[in-house]
């Protein structure tokens, strides 16, 4: 293993295996060949697969103000689950965008959004303590109960960033249902920037946008999960997290990147690592 073994991890995806999914004439996301050819099989009064010297999926009944188009994905999702194409939904909706949040052209269920190759938001915090001279990480594990990665580390605070909440109330509310971190110490995370990738799983395609943040807690502060989704954390030295990084396959795939581009920021890989150019080039990849 590698650091960049884990950014290639992340960037597994050939645009040959996939059609873009256009809505309204304007392409939002990328989906399978055999998801495509399904939904326009299965679904031909609300998608088609034009067949041309570019071929893309489009979904022809989408209707025309933002709130209908959301009633009509939301009711297709529901027939997903109910064909067994989808395990379950999440209840919890991202906004179906080209570039940026703010340009949404709908909501879809966040357990859809990779059938459909939809670009999704989250936030990634790295908690951490200085005693002297020694920087330790906060680090979650993963309930054993979790439907996606159980039993793996995690960041500090790790979560997607659903429609109808800022960066700001999403920080407060991930940091305390995960790590019972109040809003007065969650608003001391410090942006430092965002990570891109692009990632293809058996059935979707994963275009995420994440957006880290720094948050050095008191020494006296110790996190306990609000809800069922971290099993325990573990309070560890740097060099022990960059180990864990770099020789196993111990983290959740995409928090390898935030971890990774913390290390760079802290000066633990610097430009005497061969990669150290690769690295700091592809943990920010332009996304489809």
């Amino acid at each position: 293993m590698s650091f960049i073994d884990h950014l290639n991890h992340c960037n597994t995806w050939n645009s040959q295996a996939f059609f873009p999914f256009y809505v309204n004439g304007e392409r939002l996301g990328w989906t399978r060949h055999a998801v495509a050819e399904l939904l326009a099989c299965d679904f031909n009064s609300d998608f088609a697969l034009i067949n041309s010297a570019a071929p893309q999926l489009q979904w022809k009944s989408a209707p025309a103000t933002f709130n209908d188009r959301t009633d009509a994905m939301t009711a297709i999702s529901d027939a997903l689950v109910t064909r067994q194409l989808l395990p379950a939904l999440h209840s919890e909706y991202y906004p179906v965008t080209p570039n940026e949040r703010g340009n949404a052209q709908f909501l879809i269920d966040r357990a859809c959004a990779p059938l459909f190759g939809i670009r999704t938001f989250g936030q990634h915090i790295n908690g951490f303590i200085r005693r002297d001279s020694e920087l330790l990480l906060w680090i979650a594990r993963r309930s054993p109960n979790r439907r996606n990665h159980p039993n793996l580390l995690d960041n500090t605070v790790a979560g997607g960033l659903p429609w109808g909440l800022s960066l700001r109330d999403n920080v407060r509310k991930e940091c305390w249902e995960e790590a019972t971190i109040p809003a007065a110490l969650a608003d001391q995370a410090r942006p430092v920037g965002a990570i891109t990738y692009c990632h293809a799983t058996t059935t979707g395609l994963k275009p995420d946008v994440m957006y880290c943040y720094d948050l050095e807690l008191p020494d006296e502060f110790v996190p306990q999960c609000n809800d069922d989704e971290v099993a325990e954390f573990l309070l560890c030295p740097i060099e022990q997290v960059i180990e864990y990084v770099r020789e196993t396959q111990e983290f959740k795939l995409n928090c390898n990147l935030v971890l990774i581009d913390f290390f760079i920021r802290q000066g633990y890989i610097n430009p005497d690592d061969p990669d150290y150019l690769n690295l700091i080039t592809r943990l920010r990849s332009p996304l489809p």
